[in-house]
Protein backbone atom coordinates (compact mmCIF):
# COMPACT_ATOMS: atom_id res chain seq x y z
CA UNK A 1 0.00 0.00 0.00
CA UNK A 2 2.69 2.18 0.43
CA UNK A 3 3.78 2.34 -3.04
CA UNK A 4 0.33 3.50 -4.26
CA UNK A 5 0.09 7.06 -4.32
CA UNK A 6 -3.61 7.30 -3.59
CA UNK A 7 -4.74 6.40 -0.01
CA UNK A 8 -7.74 5.40 -1.00
CA UNK A 9 -9.40 2.37 1.12
CA UNK A 10 -11.27 1.02 -1.56
CA UNK A 11 -7.82 -0.09 -3.02
CA UNK A 12 -7.16 -2.35 0.08
CA UNK A 13 -10.17 -4.56 -0.48
CA UNK A 14 -9.10 -6.93 -2.63
CA UNK A 15 -6.45 -8.21 0.49
CA UNK A 16 -9.29 -8.65 2.59
CA UNK A 17 -10.19 -12.30 1.61
CA UNK A 18 -7.21 -13.92 1.65
CA UNK A 19 -6.07 -12.39 4.97
CA UNK A 20 -9.42 -14.11 6.31
CA UNK A 21 -8.64 -17.25 4.60
CA UNK A 22 -5.08 -17.11 6.42
CA UNK A 23 -6.76 -16.01 9.77
CA UNK A 24 -9.10 -18.81 9.99
CA UNK A 25 -6.48 -20.98 8.90
CA UNK A 26 -3.83 -20.21 11.75
CA UNK A 27 -6.78 -20.38 14.05
CA UNK A 28 -7.63 -24.27 12.92
CA UNK A 29 -3.80 -24.89 13.37
CA UNK A 30 -3.45 -23.38 16.89
CA UNK A 31 -5.99 -23.67 19.60
CA UNK A 32 -6.98 -19.77 19.81
CA UNK A 33 -10.51 -20.74 20.08
CA UNK A 34 -10.64 -18.65 23.49
CA UNK A 35 -9.07 -15.32 22.42
CA UNK A 36 -10.91 -15.29 18.89
CA UNK A 37 -14.30 -15.58 20.60
CA UNK A 38 -12.94 -12.62 23.05
CA UNK A 39 -12.12 -10.45 20.04
CA UNK A 40 -15.23 -11.45 18.25
CA UNK A 41 -17.45 -10.70 21.13
CA UNK A 42 -15.24 -7.36 21.68
CA UNK A 43 -16.13 -6.49 18.00
CA UNK A 44 -19.60 -7.01 17.90
CA UNK A 45 -20.12 -4.92 21.23
CA UNK A 46 -17.78 -1.90 20.17
CA UNK A 47 -19.89 -2.18 16.88
CA UNK A 48 -22.93 -2.18 18.26
CA UNK A 49 -22.17 0.48 20.61
CA UNK A 50 -20.50 3.14 18.18
CA UNK A 51 -24.03 2.35 15.67
CA UNK A 52 -26.35 2.85 18.72
CA UNK A 53 -24.25 6.11 19.71
CA UNK A 54 -24.40 7.42 16.03
CA UNK A 55 -28.23 7.15 16.12
CA UNK A 56 -29.03 8.34 19.28
CA UNK A 57 -26.68 11.81 18.62
CA UNK A 58 -28.04 11.44 14.87
CA UNK A 59 -31.71 11.58 16.51
CA UNK A 60 -30.20 14.25 19.25
CA UNK A 61 -29.05 16.68 17.06
CA UNK A 62 -31.83 16.94 13.89
CA UNK A 63 -28.97 15.45 11.15
CA UNK A 64 -32.31 14.53 9.20
CA UNK A 65 -33.31 18.20 8.87
CA UNK A 66 -32.29 18.04 5.05
CA UNK A 67 -34.38 15.35 4.13
CA UNK A 68 -37.48 17.08 6.08
CA UNK A 69 -36.70 19.79 4.53
CA UNK A 70 -36.79 18.43 1.07
CA UNK A 71 -40.11 16.06 2.09
CA UNK A 72 -41.98 19.55 2.91
CA UNK A 73 -40.92 21.32 -0.28
CA UNK A 74 -42.08 18.44 -2.04
CA UNK A 75 -45.20 17.89 -0.45
CA UNK A 76 -45.35 21.84 -0.89
CA UNK A 77 -44.88 21.81 -4.77
CA UNK A 78 -46.77 18.83 -5.68
CA UNK A 79 -49.94 20.12 -3.68
CA UNK A 80 -49.68 23.83 -5.49
CA UNK A 81 -48.48 21.83 -9.16
CA UNK A 82 -44.60 23.87 -8.90
CA UNK A 83 -41.99 23.78 -10.98
CA UNK A 84 -39.52 24.12 -8.92
CA UNK A 85 -35.29 23.67 -9.80
CA UNK A 86 -32.53 23.55 -6.94
CA UNK A 87 -30.00 26.42 -7.27
CA UNK A 88 -26.09 24.90 -6.67
CA UNK A 89 -25.21 23.93 -3.42
CA UNK A 90 -22.61 22.46 -1.12
CA UNK A 91 -25.13 19.53 -0.08
CA UNK A 92 -25.72 16.96 -2.93
CA UNK A 93 -27.88 15.53 -0.83
CA UNK A 94 -30.32 17.89 -1.59
CA UNK A 95 -30.70 16.64 -4.97
CA UNK A 96 -31.83 13.72 -3.60
CA UNK A 97 -34.13 14.96 -1.13
CA UNK A 98 -35.95 17.58 -3.92
CA UNK A 99 -35.63 14.25 -6.40
CA UNK A 100 -34.02 16.42 -8.71
CA UNK A 101 -31.17 15.46 -10.99
CA UNK A 102 -28.87 18.11 -10.97
CA UNK A 103 -28.40 21.70 -10.00
CA UNK A 104 -29.02 24.86 -11.83
CA UNK A 105 -27.13 27.75 -12.41
CA UNK A 106 -27.91 31.07 -10.28
CA UNK A 107 -28.04 32.88 -13.85
CA UNK A 108 -30.35 30.11 -15.46
CA UNK A 109 -32.27 30.01 -12.84
CA UNK A 110 -32.92 33.68 -13.04
CA UNK A 111 -33.28 33.26 -16.42
CA UNK A 112 -35.70 30.53 -16.53
CA UNK A 113 -37.50 32.54 -13.51
CA UNK A 114 -38.44 35.48 -15.25
CA UNK A 115 -39.27 33.97 -18.43
CA UNK A 116 -42.57 32.07 -16.06
CA UNK A 117 -40.95 28.42 -16.27
CA UNK A 118 -40.72 28.16 -12.54
CA UNK A 119 -42.88 28.79 -9.80
CA UNK A 120 -40.01 28.10 -7.19
CA UNK A 121 -36.45 27.67 -6.36
CA UNK A 122 -34.70 26.29 -3.68
CA UNK A 123 -31.44 28.24 -3.16
CA UNK A 124 -28.43 28.30 -0.35
CA UNK A 125 -29.20 31.67 2.21
CA UNK A 126 -26.22 32.83 0.96
CA UNK A 127 -26.92 33.08 -3.19
CA UNK A 128 -30.79 34.35 -1.84
CA UNK A 129 -29.94 37.13 -2.04
CA UNK A 130 -28.41 37.54 -5.20
CA UNK A 131 -31.37 35.78 -6.58
CA UNK A 132 -33.60 38.12 -4.76
CA UNK A 133 -32.87 40.88 -6.58
CA UNK A 134 -33.07 39.60 -9.87
CA UNK A 135 -36.03 37.46 -10.17
CA UNK A 136 -39.19 38.97 -10.57
CA UNK A 137 -41.84 38.73 -8.33
CA UNK A 138 -40.32 36.69 -5.73
CA UNK A 139 -41.16 35.87 -2.11
CA UNK A 140 -39.35 33.89 0.32
CA UNK A 141 -41.56 31.11 1.83
CA UNK A 142 -41.68 29.99 5.19
CA UNK A 143 -39.81 26.60 4.27
CA UNK A 144 -36.10 27.20 5.32
CA UNK A 145 -33.75 25.35 6.56
CA UNK A 146 -31.24 27.12 9.52
CA UNK A 147 -27.59 26.13 9.98
CA UNK A 148 -28.43 25.14 13.38
CA UNK A 149 -30.94 22.80 12.22
CA UNK A 150 -28.48 21.57 9.44
CA UNK A 151 -25.87 20.74 12.00
CA UNK A 152 -22.86 22.03 9.53
CA UNK A 153 -21.67 25.15 8.28
CA UNK A 154 -23.87 25.13 4.74
CA UNK A 155 -25.48 28.22 5.47
CA UNK A 156 -29.22 27.05 5.20
CA UNK A 157 -31.78 27.11 2.59
CA UNK A 158 -34.48 28.82 1.82
CA UNK A 159 -37.88 28.48 -0.31
CA UNK A 160 -38.55 30.76 -3.10
CA UNK A 161 -42.06 31.08 -4.62
CA UNK A 162 -43.69 33.76 -6.47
Amino acid sequence: MSLIPSKRVDRIFPVIPPLCLLLAAQVALTRVYRWSAIALAFAVLFTGGYTGWKIITGYRDHRDALAVFGRNIRHKAEAHHWRYEVVSAKDEGLLLYLRKTHFVRPADAITEWNTGNLDALVASKDKTAVLMRDLQGAALSQFQLNEREQNHEGGGYVLITR
